[in-house]
């Protein structure tokens, strides 16, 4: 199995034209050429501590969903953690491919799988690209309207939050759920507009908060959080397309944000 089968299995199913225009994702790092994949590391993240995991389990690639390298560097020292990363990728001859934002908008990619966690169907992009089946966030039904308070209980469990934080619920009972994995604050008017009771996203930020009372219930669990069952989808597209490579999930939690409780 060669490392360009790895990254042609991941671009036939989450096109590299998907990505938006901000991004970065694909080949970061690594040979383009004839080399063979010894095994392939899975993580929402790439630091220096997950390409010294691939060393130390035999992988010579990392997929990650978030891009190492996503601001123009104008110089790699070791000052910062991507310039570490990156001396310490290329120095163990580790490729490092991201599937950010082409594998958020791709049919099946990271908000159907958020919505299929939840159970939703009937399934619509809240903003769909011209002309194609791609987009961003998706806006379905439940199986059954559920009360606001436990609806959120719901989704907390979902996707292990020990808390969730959301305004007050415009409508008493949830039915029609939009979601985004990620930063997907801009798509709260999309969602709005295809009168869903709800909307989930990783990040919303506060002022973001402020004027919706009325529209719809918001509801911010955590950047991380959101994406974590993105290594499924990444396993399952490697494992269909090279049923022989050696797959692994990182063992390490690359989430930067510790939520800690009250000691008091």
């Amino acid at each position: 199995m060669k490392v360009q089968e790895v990254f042609h299995a991941l671009e036939d199913f989450a096109p590299l034209a998907l990505q938006d225009s901000f991004d970065n994702a694909g080949l970061q790092i690594g040979l383009t050429g004839d080399v063979d994949a010894t095994g392939v590391l899975l993580s929402l993240d790439v630091t220096e501590d997950v390409v010294a995991e691939a060393v130390q389990r035999g992988c010579n690639v990392v997929v990650s969903h978030h891009p190492l390298l996503f601001h123009p560097l104008k110089s790699i020292t070791d000052d910062d953690y991507v310039g570490r990363t990156v001396m310490s990728a290329i120095r163990h001859g580790i490729a490092l491919y991201a599937a950010h934002t082409n594998l958020d908008n791709a049919p099946g990619g990271v908000n159907h799988k958020m919505a299929e966690r939840l159970g939703l169907t009937d399934l619509c992009w809240l903003q769909p690209k011209s002309g194609l089946d791609a987009g961003s966030g998706l806006v379905g039904m439940l199986p059954k309207a559920l009360p606001a308070h436990e609806f959120i209980s719901m989704v907390a469990d979902t996707f292990k939050v020990p808390c969730v934080r959301h305004n007050h619920a415009a409508q008493p009972y949830i039915s029609r759920v939009a979601l985004c994995g990620g930063a997907g604050a801009f798509l709260i008017s999309d969602a709005i507009s295809q009168r869903a009771d709800a909307f989930i996203t990783g990040e919303i930020g506060y002022h973001r908060f402020f004027g919706h009372e009325a529209d719809l219930l918001l509801m911010e669990i955590g950047h991380y959080e959101s994406e974590q069952y993105t290594l499924e989808i990444l396993h399952d597209i490697l494992h269909r397309a090279c049923p022989e490579l050696r797959i692994v999930y990182t063992e390490l939690q690359t989430n930067p944000i510790i939520t800690s409780s009250n000691p008091s």
